[in-house]
């Protein structure tokens, strides 16, 4: 089988599309001929030995994808051969075939679309696990979204709208912003740590209830003012670079709640709260409720195009990989 695959820690420009052995499916496992695989920013922090997870090398790239159940092994259940399924690797996507634990796939409905799919889980999984077990978003209240053009910042906004939130959000440039209206955003900024406090007050009328950080850096302190009495920020990553230090005299004294979102220690301790949550979501993709954007689909031999994508933060929606 052809996968894409990181031999050495140097980044998404080392990576080698090659020939592999086709892998073999062990007990509780099936094995997965991938459609289409799915890129996220973390993507290209872990071909670089620089995000919290590190795979033995070598390893393919890619979090997650769509794919058709081919074989199962000894005692899999769940999931049937011929099956078409999201799949939720971690890493391993980028490529023809993979095989992995059949707890980790979910059935996907006839209604939903390959290229909508394949890009499901990580991204709208994090933000609906952000925003309705974490932050408990409730219809009415003001959410402010940073990095909202984003993959996980796209979610948010979609999601926001969908759960009844007044969302505002914020991105570096009005042709960001623009698609971020299209996918619900009732109000948008393009943010700069300066202003960004200010503007969001006065947006929101007095300061926000939720804040859905996907940036960090210079831009989480000023979102952190701006929100309202026992507002909630939600600690999704840090794409903008450095990882900010907040000031725990503002969390006191407007008894704010600064909440961290690791989905994948979600997934991996509450199975069945993400079973959950990701027929929840396909469900509204299937009543054509999220659109789940793509921004491209792209050959396995364009990965550099594709990593650019990511790495320049150039991505509306999401970057798909076709092995």
């Amino acid at each position: 089988m052809r996968a894409l695959l990181c031999t050495r820690l140097e980044g998404p420009e080392h990576l080698e599309v090659v020939e592999r052995p086709d892998p073999v499916p062990g007990p509780g496992q099936a094995l997965v001929r991938i459609r289409l695989a799915a890129l996220n920013f973390f993507d290209t922090l872990i071909v670089a030995g620089r995000y919290q997870v590190k795979p033995p090398l070598p390893f393919s790239p890619g979090g997650e994808g769509v794919g058709v159940v081919e074989a199962l092994g000894e005692g899999a259940s769940g999931v049937a051969v011929g099956d078409r399924v999201i799949v939720h690797a971690g890493h391993g996507c980028c490529a023809e075939r993979i095989a992995i634990d059949a707890a980790k796939l979910t059935p996907v409905p006839d209604g939903v679309p390959d290229e909508q799919a394949a890009g499901l889980t990580i991204t709208y999984g994090t933000s609906l696990h952000a925003l309705a077990n974490r932050a408990r978003l409730r219809p009415g209240e003001w959410m402010a979204v940073l990095g909202a053009s984003g993959g996980v910042g796209l979610a948010a906004v979609e999601l926001g709208r969908l759960m009844g939130a007044r969302v505002i959000a914020c991105a570096s440039s009005e042709e960001k912003l623009a698609v971020a209206r299209a996918h619900g955003a009732e109000a948008t900024l393009v943010y700069d740590p300066a202003t960004l406090k200010d503007a969001l007050r006065q947006v929101s009328g007095g300061g926000v209830d939720v804040v859905y950080d996907a940036v960090g850096d210079a831009y989480a302190e000023p979102a952190l003012r701006a929100l309202g009495w026992r507002g909630r920020y939600l600690v999704i990553g840090f794409a903008a670079g450095a990882i900010p230090r907040l000031p725990l005299n503002l969390i006191l004294l407007k008894e704010l709640d600064v909440q961290g979102v690791h989905w994948g220690a979600f997934l991996d301790r509450e199975p069945a709260a993400h079973q959950a949550d990701q027929r929840r979501l396909l469900g509204w993709v299937a009543e054509g409720k999220l659109t789940a954007q793509v921004h491209g689909v792209y050959p396995l031999a364009e990965f550099p195009e594709a990593f650019g994508l990511l790495t320049r933060r150039a991505a509306v929606g999401k970057v798909l990989l076709r092995p």
